[in-house]
């Protein structure tokens, strides 16, 4: 059976990134909000089907300016989220065994939604706004 789900959550703060230098108290305060927004939003999608033994995810970023992004920092940004996915259950751990990544891709956001979330995909008749896009 072929599942997916697509994640809405917002995009990592920056003191997220592998080259922030904050205080260890704010770290793990935005860290903990990160974890929790990403496993709510994993139990708000009901998957009864978990977990998952092998995954592929890919992620979509979506800027308001168009310049080089480092997409290695861009996706260690996103730990928190994954380990939010992981305790939600969606799947049992987040190593290389269990989690595959796509190649990252980044994009102009021409409509400015990158504020609020920074990943989409267009459908026919709306604009779905994702984060990461998980595959059985």
């Amino acid at each position: 059976m072929n599942e997916s789900i697509t994640l809405v959550l917002p995009l990592p703060h920056r003191c997220l990134s592998p080259n922030a230098r904050v205080h260890w108290t704010v770290k793990a305060g935005v860290t903990k909000k990160a974890r929790r927004l990403a496993r709510e939003a994993v139990e708000a999608e009901e998957v009864c089907t978990a977990p998952w033994q092998a995954v592929e995810a890919q992620e979509a970023f979506y800027f308001s300016t168009n310049r080089n992004r480092d997409e290695r920092n861009a996706v260690a940004m996103l730990k928190a989220y994954y380990d939010g996915i992981v305790d939600s259950g969606l799947i049992p751990d987040d190593n290389h065994q269990v989690l595959n990544h796509g190649q990252p891709s980044f994009e102009l956001d021409e409509i400015q939604f990158h504020h609020l979330h920074p990943y989409k995909i267009e459908t026919q008749d709306q604009k779905i706004l994702y984060l990461i896009h998980i595959s059985l």
